[in-house]
């Protein structure tokens, strides 16, 4: 080993979803929105003035954070925005869980959870989901440095009932407690954000890859207390004055106007959902009742992996993960009904090559 080298930070990075680049091929590996964003994102961009990329961008985000605050009824100061959800996450893992006491998310999570505890040195522990993958809220009633679960959970697609996330946060009032809601617009239950005025050790994530179809413009917002933003914009300042590029304030803030395009988007996944778990269960497979845009599916008689593969060459991209407990499930994003029934009549086809009988 060279000399410099014990000195490099070291880290399992986390693994995004494959993006591959080929005509005609279904895409639904990485949970985006089929649909395009709303129509004022359009003409946000077009109406963009391009002298204006001279400059730097508002710091303090202004006109996106007075958006989502319009839109969510609460103060300015209660908002904090970030490049994704990704980074608004980090930049949570790197202000908050500061204790020498482990913070704690299920075993079963989303995977960048562990990345970001090893590269900024936060102990953590795991607390296994049940064996129907469902979050206990007695796991966490216990000493902790703090505690972040998403909700719905990724990639198992469940949702933890408003009064058990509640009862969690209630009973670690010490700590900061992150409930992760990339997916709760398409959820039959509210948000956390509800539970806000009750208390100030909550933090709220949301995101708009999924539900706002803005992927590619990397939005993501916290809401909490003031106190709570205010910690973490000294901690942004202190890294990073000017995190969001001018084109994603213009544009988040469009979308955040046009509301009932966003109900409309969100309502035909939900529909698509629907159809598709019922489509899949028909075909023997196994999947929980899912609350995100995404299903859980294993089938009994064909393994996941090999599923997965034969997708592929049928230019039909979905998620497999090689872990334990979940190696014999597949991801699958609803895509449009169009999408949708392509992969359900391969699907029926690849397994009627399995039991030909």
């Amino acid at each position: 080993m060279k000399g410099w080298e014990k000195n490099i930070r070291r880290v399992t990075p986390y693994t995004p979803g494959e993006q591959p680049d080929c005509p005609q091929m279904i895409k639904l590996n990485t949970n985006e929105n089929p649909y395009p964003p709303a129509p004022g994102v359009r003409r946000a961009l077009e109406a963009l003035d391009t002298d204006r990329l001279r400059l730097y961008p508002d710091p303090a985000a202004g006109r996106l954070v007075k958006a989502l605050a319009k839109r969510l009824c609460l103060g300015e100061d209660q908002i904090f925005v970030g490049v994704g959800s990704d980074d608004v996450l980090a930049m949570c893992f790197l202000t908050f869980f500061n204790s020498k006491k482990p913070i704690l998310f299920p075993d079963i999570s989303y995977s960048f959870y562990p990345v970001w505890a090893e590269l900024f040195g936060v102990p953590y522990e795991t607390p296994a989901l049940d064996e129907d993958f469902r979050i206990r809220k007695e796991d966490y009633f216990r000493e902790n440095g703090g505690i972040i679960f998403p909700n719905p959970n990724a990639p198992t697609s469940l949702l933890l009932e408003s009064r058990d996330v509640e009862e969690i946060i209630a009973r670690n009032p010490d700590v900061i407690v992150i409930v992760d809601e990339a997916y709760i617009d398409f959820a039959e239950s509210p948000s956390a954000l509800e539970l806000l005025g009750k208390y100030d050790n909550l933090l709220v994530v949301q995101t708009f890859s999924k539900s706002r179809a803005m992927c590619g413009m990397r939005i993501g917002y916290a809401v909490g207390s003031p106190e709570l933003i205010r910690c973490l914009n000294d901690v942004k300042y202190s890294f990073n004055s000017y995190t969001m590029s001018l084109p994603a304030l213009e544009l988040g803030a469009a979308s955040v106007e046009e509301e009932d395009y966003f109900q409309e988007t969100v309502g035909k996944i939900k529909a698509t959902r629907k159809r598709s778990l019922k489509a899949l269960r028909e075909l023997g497979f196994s999947c929980p009742q899912s609350s995100a845009n995404f299903i859980f599916a294993s089938h009994p008689d064909c393994p996941a992996r090999e599923l997965f593969e034969a997708l592929k060459r049928e230019h039909i991209y979905v998620r497999y993960f090689s872990k334990p407990r979940i190696d014999n499930y597949l991801r699958i994003t609803i895509g449009t009904d169009a999408e949708m029934d392509t992969l359900l009549e391969t699907l029926q086809r690849l397994l009627s090559k399995k039991n030909p009988n």
